[in-house]
C-alpha cells in the first residue's frame, strides 16, 4: 500500500515529556477547565505513568503559567485572562516573522511541498468548518517554518507563546478564515522567491489580524 511521506515524523519522548504534552493539551482544549483542581494520582493513572513524571510536568506547567500550585493544598488550572492575547500576539508575530526569514536559506523543494500540502489540508478543514482541526493544522504549518529556521532559541520561546495563544483561541472560539489560507499561499511564494521584506509583513499580519477579535 502507498504510505504518505508528507507528514511530521514521530519523536520518541520520555514519560515526563509525554505527561507534560498531554496535560498541557487538556488545559488548552478545555478538557481540564480553568480553576479545576488537579490530582496527580488520577492524572498518573489516566496517563499510565508513575506520579513522578506527572509532578515534574505540573512544575513545568506552573513555570509556564498553565497551573498554579499551592503546597500542601492543591494544584489547579489557571484562569484565562482574555486581554493577555494582546500581549502574546505581537512577540509571537515578530518571532514567527523572523523564523520565516531565517528559513529561506534552508528551504528545499521537499519543505515547499510539505508547506503546500499542509495548507491544502488547512484549507479543507476551514472550508468544511472543522475549525478545531484547522487550528491544529495552522500550527503545523508554522511549525514547519520554525523547524526549517533551525534556531533553538526562537524555537523554545515560540513553544511557550504558541501554547498560550492556542489556549486563547480554543476558549474564545476564534475561527480562522479564507484570509488565513491566502496568507499561507503568499508566505510559501515569498519564501520560495526570497522576498524577505514582504514576507515579514505578511507573516506579521497573519498573526496580528486576530487581536481585534478579543
Amino acid at each position: 500500500m502507498p504510505i504518505p511521506t508528507d507528514h511530521l515524523k514521530p519523536i520518541r519522548l520520555s514519560a515526563k515529556e509525554n505527561a507534560f504534552n498531554q496535560i498541557q493539551q487538556w488545559i488548552i482544549d478545555g478538557t481540564l477547565l480553568p480553576g479545576e483542581k488537579l490530582n496527580d494520582t488520577e492524572l498518573a493513572q489516566a496517563l499510565g505513568v508513575s506520579r513522578t513524571p506527572v509532578r515534574e510536568s505540573l512544575q513545568l506547567l506552573e513555570a509556564q503559567g498553565f497551573v498554579e500550585m499551592f503546597p500542601g493544598k492543591a494544584t489547579q488550572v489557571t484562569e484565562i485572562e482574555k486581554d493577555a492575547i494582546k500581549d502574546l500576539l505581537p512577540p509571537l508575530a515578530a518571532l514567527q516573522s523572523l523564523s520565516a526569514e531565517l528559513a529561506i536559506v534552508h528551504l528545499t523543494d521537499e519543505i515547499l511541498m510539505l508547506l503546500t500540502k499542509t495548507n491544502e489540508r488547512f484549507a479543507e478543514a476551514i472550508r468544511s468548518e472543522n475549525y478545531y482541526a484547522g487550528l491544529k493544522i495552522d500550527e503545523q504549518f508554522h511549525k514547519i517554518i520554525v523547524n526549517t529556521a533551525n534556531n533553538s532559541y526562537i524555537d523554545g520561546l515560540l513553544d511557550s507563546l504558541q501554547a498560550h495563544v492556542r489556549r486563547q483561541y480554543f476558549h474564545n472560539s476564534i475561527v480562522l478564515t479564507e484570509k488565513s489560507i491566502e496568507d499561507h499561499w503568499k508566505i510559501i511564494e515569498l519564501m520560495k522567491n526570497g522576498h524577505t521584506a514582504e514576507l515579514a509583513k505578511v507573516m506579521k499580519e497573519n498573526w496580528l489580524r486576530n487581536i481585534h477579535k478579543f
